[in-house]
């Protein structure tokens, strides 16, 4: 056998390094620039292998790593893959393919490279890399400047309309690439943006992030820093962006957000419990997983205006005095709060009531203090202690210790009464109480633990349905109330059914909606147009909301794209060569494939299997010009039509 046949068995006895029976390149390089232990031992077992890469010097052999990596990534090896008739194709730092580059891989491969991601289908599965492209830096031309847009119309309550203008004002819902979208939006929009909500794939394998090559964790890293590196600029100083993640990522996404962000402008990490462990089956040994996490973080920390939330809480059971007023504060009565809802309820004593209610005496006695309490809010107290009490109020605590009788008032600065009272101050509990929503509920301060949320009931909100995707209304309720005024600009671009925009159109604020992947009847513009027409499911009666307002439609006018989708819905051989054929006429082909190599190649072609024949006819594909560029809008060659060009022309020049 050859040195190359012979490798070829050898590594094929390590099962990391197969799948389907075929040798994986990049694990191969990986485990090899690690030293890998196995890997070496494999290599060293074989005579021809052992002579080829080991230098042997005194005794010891010297792996040469070097030589190694050539022989792997020569377009000779596994001769029985595609890649033997298309030029190599690959990530390249320093003109070396960053495959084999140590630190690259080591630290984070892809890491300064674009990943396109235009996948449009939940379904789309793959083994590898397949339609959501990594460019390294020096290949990016064209892929990020300004892209025209297309199909623009307008929604009401009276449905869709052509359009002749874009307002500064209007609500935007864009399909198409998000990555894309979102450098075409920062002439527009950079620096205005108060809020950024996204609920990214979770990469879980079961999501729509479906990339399961050997540098998964890479891709989805690079996947999102791409798209939170441009967010950055998008936010206003004193703008926030909040994203939603479960545990699988969450390590990975903080260090990247303290990168792009900076530590200095993390806020906090909110976990919301998303489930109750009582729905689950005990399969795995260990704690139940119900939580998801919200990585809180803004563009300026200094710029930042906090604003105090609060949540609906049960009666705090430290208000437990009854305070009995008279006009002199000194024949002031307490009394146990217990003692005074028995009183009320016509029982001269505990006994009597337990005697009653029996078994739930407990519980029913509960109630009826919380009631009471709520309802005789401004004569519920507790005695709390004093934090940091000046030297006058000092004085006036030893002299309420003193004299434990009387309570003390202390006339403070701003005009109010503080009544000192056994050496603490009086809190009353309708402090605790205050309007949420228009009705009186006893609050809380805002913690970073939510479990105030239902997720019950939001299958049908907006009248669409996501399977394991949706998102409360009332979370991004939440959030837009810790952030935002009304008029304040929110962005989505991970839109999914709409939540974020559908939420924001109920609240007063100018949104921006960013979504690539098609939902068909559940997608975006059927929940919005069902907002505009009064849906009242979800936060609509808590804010009041009726119906009206607008939004505006549109699309990126597509490129090589076109190209794209159809080699994805393609059924056979013949139909992928009629589309090789027209790719050579109209499309942009990368500059590193050689179309009269593939050509001569064809019979090798044929016998791919599908998947790989698509998966290289996309790669043939110039990543750059996926889309039309704004800058070629009047080229005649992308037949972009009059009313397109002066609405993108408006577009682009409203600020």
């Amino acid at each position: 056998m050859t040195l190359l046949e012979e490798l070829n068995v050898v590594l094929k006895k390590d099962e990391r390094l197969v799948s389907d029976n075929i040798l994986l390149k990049n694990r191969i390089v990986e485990l090899a620039l690690k030293l890998d232990k196995i890997l070496i031992k494999l290599l060293l077992n074989n005579d021809k292998i052992r002579e080829h890469f080991f230098t042997k010097v005194d005794t010891v052999l010297i792996f040469d790593k070097e030589k190694f990596m050539k022989f792997i990534n020569n377009k000779g090896f596994l001769p029985d893959s595609y890649t033997t008739f298309k030029i190599k194709i690959g990530l390249t730092v320093d003109k070396e393919h960053i495959a084999a580059n140590k630190d690259v891989v080591l630290s984070w491969p892809y890491k300064d490279c674009i990943l396109e991601g235009g996948q449009e289908k939940l379904d789309e599965k793959r083994k590898e890399i397949f339609y959501n492209t990594i460019l390294a830096s020096d290949e990016i031309d064209r892929l990020l400047d300004p892209k025209v847009f297309t199909n623009f119309k307008r929604i009401d309550t009276k449905g869709e309309h052509t359009i002749s203008e874009i307002k500064p004002t209007d609500n935007l819902i864009i399909k198409g690439n998000n990555l894309l979208i979102l450098h075409s939006l920062k002439k527009k929009f950079t620096n205005k943006i108060k809020l950024i909500y996204i609920d990214p794939p979770y990469n879980i394998g079961n999501d729509e992030f479906n990339y399961n090559d050997n540098f998964n964790h890479s891709t989805w890293l690079t996947f999102m820093k791409n798209r939170l590196t441009v967010a950055k600029e998008l936010l206003s100083e004193d703008g926030a962006i909040f994203v939603q993640i479960d545990h699988h990522e969450l390590g990975y996404l903080n260090v990247l957000m303290d990168e792009v962000f900076g530590v200095k402008n993390r806020v906090q990490i909110i976990a919301i419990k998303v489930a109750s462990p009582s729905g689950f089956k005990a399969i795995n040994p260990g704690p139940i997983d119900v939580t998801e996490y919200l990585l809180f973080y803004t563009k300026k920390k200094s710029s930042f205006k906090f604003k105090r939330n609060y949540v609906p809480t049960e009666y705090h059971k430290n208000y437990n005095l009854y305070l009995k007023k008279y006009k002199d504060i000194k024949k002031w009565k307490f009394i146990p709060i217990k003692k005074k809802v028995l009183e009320v309820n016509g029982f001269k004593s505990e006994k009597e009531a337990k005697k009653k209610f029996g078994e739930m005496y407990r519980s029913t006695i509960k109630n009826m203090i919380a009631k009471f309490a709520f309802n005789n809010s401004q004569n519920v107290v507790s005695i709390r202690d004093l934090h940091k009490p000046t030297v006058k109020v000092r004085k006036l605590q030893e002299e309420s210790r003193k004299n434990r009788r009387h309570v003390i008032v202390y006339k403070k600065t701003d005009g109010s009464n503080m009544y000192l009272y056994k050496g603490g101050a009086l809190a009353f509990y309708s402090s605790k109480i205050k309007d949420l929503d228009g009705k009186p509920h006893v609050v809380e301060l805002l913690s970073n633990f939510w479990d105030h949320i239902s997720w019950a009931g939001i299958a049908r909100e907006g009248k669409v349905k996501l399977k394991n995707a949706k998102k409360p209304e009332k979370i991004i309720k939440q959030i837009l109330e810790i952030v935002t005024e009304p008029k304040d600009i929110v962005l989505d671009f991970f839109l999914g059914s709409g939540t974020t925009c559908a939420v924001a159109h109920k609240m007063d604020r100018q949104y921006i909606g960013i979504e690539q992947l098609d939902y068909g009847e559940n997608n975006t513009i059927v929940r919005l147009t069902n907002v505009v027409k009064g849906d009242q499911s979800g936060i609509s009666k808590a804010v009041k909301w009726n119906d009206g307002g607008n939004f505006v439609y549109c699309e990126l006018k597509e490129l090589n794209e076109v190209f794209i989708h159809r080699i994805l819905k393609s059924q056979n051989i013949k139909e992928l060569l009629k589309i090789w054929e027209e790719m050579k006429e109209h499309a942009f082909l990368s500059y590193r494939v050689n179309s009269k190599l593939f050509d001569e190649n064809i019979k090798e072609f044929k016998k791919l299997s599908a998947e790989e024949q698509k998966k290289l006819l996309i790669e043939c594909l110039d990543a750059n010009n996926l889309y039309v560029n704004f800058s070629e809008i009047e080229d005649r060659q992308y037949n972009v039509s009059g009313e397109d060009i002066d609405l993108n022309n408006k577009f682009y020049s409203v600020f």
